[in-house]
């Protein structure tokens, strides 16, 4: 399985117009034109319906994991977070502008409550949201995000494969960039930084 996890991100960046590791064109999002998101209706971390109208207006980050996750997604969360609060410093005024938003690919496990305790270590204002399988399942399509649950073991558990993504949004809720969430909080601040107006 992580063989096929791996051929298909790799084949889901090679599709993204984007020069890892380069400069983008001057006043060109990375992202500018690419099909990634769309609407959606989940459930927040305070049990309230949430759609992407919501945060209309505003910069998002979004980032689909889930909170059983043994390893990388609490640190690429807690680097979001810590960029976030990084740009927060530096200048508050367009900071406010963002929403980082954590969506769970395992809904079974990742209800409000487990993803109240999960978001708020990471960033007071970062937006956990689960909601039905096939909500997610939509979501997460619409976000060119692969998921495939393990069985699961003799004891219940299981791991979930999936993309390792953290989008910025725009205001209308285009994709602009991907953020460094492997790399330094300094890394995701900087990026903020060049895109957030």
């Amino acid at each position: 399985m992580n063989q096929i996890f791996r051929a298909i991100s790799i084949l889901l960046l090679a599709a993204l117009p984007i020069a890892c590791g380069g400069p983008a064109t001057p006043g060109r999002a990375p992202l500018e034109g690419v099909k990634i998101g769309g609407p959606f209706s989940l459930i927040d971390q305070d049990g309230k319906p949430r759609t992407d109208r919501d945060f209309a207006g505003r910069y998002r980050i979004v980032y689909f994991g889930y909170t059983f996750c043994p390893d990388v997604c609490p640190t690429d969360v807690q680097t979001i977070g810590a960029g976030l609060r990084a740009f927060e410093a530096q200048d508050p005024a367009r900071a406010a502008k963002v929403v980082p938003i954590f969506v769970t690919v395992d809904p079974t496990r990742d209800t409000s409550a487990v993803l109240k305790a999960f978001v708020s270590a990471f960033h007071p204002r970062m937006v956990g949201l689960t909601g039905t399988p096939q909500a997610i399942a939509a979501a997460a399509k619409a976000y060119g995000i692969y998921v495939e649950a393990e069985k699961p073991n003799a004891e219940g558990g299981y791991l979930v494969a999936h993309s390792r993504f953290a989008y910025l949004m725009d205001p209308a809720g285009m994709p602009i960039a991907l953020l460094p969430q492997d790399k330094t909080p300094q890394d995701v601040a900087a990026e903020l930084n060049r895109w957030v107006r």
